[in-house]
């Protein structure tokens, strides 16, 4: 019952900056983890970052120094700070939530539809 929305993502020079946002909406829910995955065409989705509720961060070994994830608990956003920009970060940029509903502990997973980032040389 979770929705994510994505925005930011268009046509960039290669070392040039993108930053992405994601909104989560719905109602009686609590979210542990937000992440940012991409796809390139004909590739598998990879993890690009992860941010917890408490702040801590990890990065894909490929983005690290370029790259910075936040979140805002009170507004329910996560944001991708992109810079340093290679043709090799093309692809779609999905956002992820891991959440509870409220009254129970299960985790439930949340995706967005996606935006796309696209790197010229």
């Amino acid at each position: 019952q979770v929705r994510l929305v994505e925005s930011g993502g268009g046509l960039v020079q290669a070392g040039g900056s993108l930053r992405l946002s994601c909104a989560a909406s719905g109602i009686a829910f609590s979210i542990d983890s937000m992440g940012w995955y991409r796809q390139a065409p004909g590739n598998e989705r990879e993890l690009v970052a992860v941010i917890t509720s408490r702040g801590s961060t990890n990065y894909a070994d490929s983005v690290k120094g370029r790259f910075t994830v936040s979140r805002d608990n009170a507004k329910k956003m996560v944001y991708l700070q992109m810079n340093s920009l290679k043709p090799e970060d093309t692809g779609v940029y999905y956002c992820n939530a891991d959440y509870r509903p409220i009254g129970g502990p299960t985790l439930a997973l949340a995706w967005g539809q996606g935006t796309l980032v696209t790197v010229s040389s």
